[in-house]
């Protein structure tokens, strides 16, 4: 334990994963339920910080980004792509203007990754990345309630447009405030740093906020279908492929990997799609589990699909994956075999839970 919020983990009975992050905290039924009528606190402390400025920063990013860049004034923000030439991700951030240029919050681990894909870029620019990872600890709340917490506990807050964020104050010290979806919610993020983690974890608890772990975040974000970056997200994907229609713009002009996205818009083609399957048992299924079934076209069985994401479905009351599945298979209903003997996988309905903001 490094920590005082890391303390106070361990003393409230919570079951740590060796990396630090927190399964449960020893009602998962009740944790999950918090994302779907009240208010779910995570600790998402491992999430990352770039700063980006300098003379050139909005128009070097607007250049290669597949989201607005230019609109964002400070206070605003949006959920952002970088893409590779051929239209696949790279990497997927939540993008904010700064009074001084602009901030990328990344999934954990994934500065540095972003600091040197924006860098391969960086020429004669006048542009600065910074790493700013180590003096933030996000927390996040996904939930109904999750704006009225917010608001009784930082005024501040009211009005906040999706993506968009406010620097204020709580017990005296600062605090950032920002709208983004949470475990496939409409939800907030709320950052006070290392020093003011632990009281303001308690201050949310406190206001009514359900700490809740990995397990019930999974739950609530594939009952969504809400990819998460490293799992569902990889530079293997089209955005639309990942259901990433929010995160980037077809009406801005030139970006990477813009013509490519513009041209599946228009003419469609995906080869696959992230699907929601239930499982026909409660046993986990690893990443990479491929799906068979018969191709009445070619009148065999063959891989059609791929698994990324294995949740317990508290909709469902069972397990359910999220999967690519290949075009002309994504019907609801559809039936597939998992490889390896390990049961069959039926697509779902959508959605599967009230709330969810889908993709």
């Amino acid at each position: 334990m490094t920590s005082e919020l890391d303390r106070a983990h361990a003393a409230s009975g919570a079951r740590i994963l060796e990396d630090g992050r927190v399964l449960n905290f020893g009602d998962v039924p009740s944790e999950y339920r918090a994302g779907v009528e009240g208010a779910a606190l995570f600790d998402t402390r491992a999430r990352g910080r770039v700063g980006i400025r300098g003379d050139d920063a909005v128009g070097f990013l607007h250049r290669i980004l597949a989201n607005d860049v230019r609109p964002l004034a400070p206070g605003l923000g949006n959920r952002n792509l970088l893409l590779t030439p051929k239209g696949k991700v790279v990497q997927d951030f939540e993008l904010q203007g700064t009074d001084d240029g602009l901030r990328a919050h990344t999934a954990p681990g994934q500065a540095p990754a972003l600091i040197q894909a924006l860098d391969l870029f960086l020429f004669a620019d006048a542009v600065e990345l910074t790493d700013e990872s180590a003096a933030t600890a996000p927390l996040s709340l996904a939930g109904p309630a999750a704006a009225e917490l917010v608001a009784g506990l930082v005024p501040d807050v009211a009005g906040l447009t999706p993506g968009g964020w406010v620097q204020t104050e709580h017990a005296g010290a600062p605090l950032l405030v920002s709208r983004a979806r949470v475990a496939g919610s409409e939800g907030f993020r709320l950052d006070a740093g290392p020093d003011g983690a632990a009281a303001l974890w308690a201050a949310l608890s406190a206001a009514g906020a359900t700490p809740a772990g990995l397990v019930a975040f999974d739950s609530l974000r594939a009952e969504a279908l809400a990819a998460e970056f490293g799992i569902d997200i990889t530079d293997d994907v089209y955005p639309q492929e990942a259901r990433l229609e929010h995160a980037f713009a077809l009406d801005k002009g030139c970006y990477v990997g813009q013509e490519v996205v513009a041209k599946i818009d228009t003419y469609g083609g995906l080869n696959k799609r992230l699907m929601a399957l239930r499982v026909d048992h409660d046993d986990p299924i690893p990443r990479g589990t491929k799906l068979l079934g018969h191709d009445a076209k070619r009148d065999t069985v063959r891989e059609l699909g791929i698994a990324t994401t294995w949740a317990y479905s508290f909709s469902l009351d069972g397990g359910l994956l999220l999967a690519y599945i290949k075009r002309r298979h994504q019907e609801p209903g559809t039936e597939f075999e998992l490889e390896g003997g390990l049961g069959k996988a039926r697509i779902v309905e959508e959605p599967l839970r009230t709330g969810a903001a889908l993709g």
